[in-house]
């Protein structure tokens, strides 16, 4: 299949590895060069700019957010420079209102979009282990599914509209942080009576909460091991944010929500920003005077 990529941070460049690894055409576009000549010298063919995928049969988006999208992949020209009938798969984590919207656009020139974003850190993406939460037409998740299973271990299909998929991993990245929030709290509270955090979080990612999520991130809030970051205090903020504008376009309330908010508000102006958004943990801690 020949497929188009852009966006080369530290999930996309071994997803797109990953797909060249499988046979696949791949060519690229990234705003720094190096991760982009990292790939040309495994098979894949640079583009200089993004309104240069005029071959591509589905074109892969793994930015940033909703702004670093929309200025590539629509002001910039990748989306127009597609064939008719070509798919624009995003697998990154954006807004509900900015995937209804993408949907909209592509459907207007002639493209198909799908929502696609995925559960997993770096290290799960290079092992083509991600989880992917996608929602579209049947056919159309059929015909990307060779995708799918070169980057996943399972696909989770969620319905026939994109913004489904986009608000499942909202609901998933809020669950994640409200785990790191409750381990940073826990800890504290375990701290002040002079009992280890890993200690502490070593005994409940054995017993009542042994899950990836809380086994993984337990280990780094004990070992106070936030960088480098997976995935950055700032993308969590983001992603706390989303979950909120989607809840309320819906009338959900989230009251825990703005309490993640303001606790990552806080982090940032203690100068966060780069860490791990493991190191939420240590909020609850200075707070206390620990």
């Amino acid at each position: 299949m020949r497929i188009g990529f852009i966006g080369l941070g530290g999930m996309g460049q071994p997803m797109a590895e990953n797909l060249l690894k499988a046979g696949h055409q791949v060519a690229v576009w990234n705003r720094s060069q190096a991760p982009a000549e990292a790939l040309k010298a495994k098979g894949a063919t640079i583009y200089a700019t993004p309104s240069e995928f005029t071959e591509s049969e589905v074109l892969i988006t793994m930015l940033a957010d909703d702004d670093t999208s929309r200025r590539v992949v629509v002001e910039q020209g990748a989306l127009a420079a597609l064939p008719k009938g070509a798919i624009w798969l995003n697998m990154a984590t954006v807004s509900v209102a900015f995937t209804n919207e993408m949907a909209e656009k592509a459907s207007a020139g002639g493209h198909r979009y799908i929502a696609a974003p995925v559960l997993g850190r770096v290290d799960v993406a290079a092992a083509g282990n991600l989880n992917i939460l996608t929602a579209g037409p049947a056919e159309l998740l059929d015909t990307v599914q060779p995708i799918f299973d070169v980057l996943g271990q399972k696909t989770w299909r969620f319905g026939e509209r994109p913004e489904q998929a986009a608000a499942v991993k909202l609901a998933a990245n809020f669950m994640l942080a409200s785990a790191i929030e409750a381990m940073g709290e826990s800890s504290a509270l375990v701290g002040a009576y002079d009992v280890t955090a890993g200690d502490f979080l070593g005994m409940l990612t054995s017993t009542l909460f042994a899950a990836p999520a809380y086994k993984n991130y337990g280990a780094m809030i004990a070992e106070s091991r936030y960088s480098p970051a997976g995935f950055t205090m700032k993308l969590g903020l983001k992603d706390v944010r989303l979950a909120q504008q989607a809840a309320e376009s819906k009338n959900v309330p989230m009251g825990f929500a703005g309490v993640l908010r303001d606790n990552y508000l806080d982090a940032l102006a203690h100068g966060d920003e780069q860490l791990d958004w493991a190191a939420l943990a240590t909020v609850s801690a200075r707070r206390s005077g620990q």
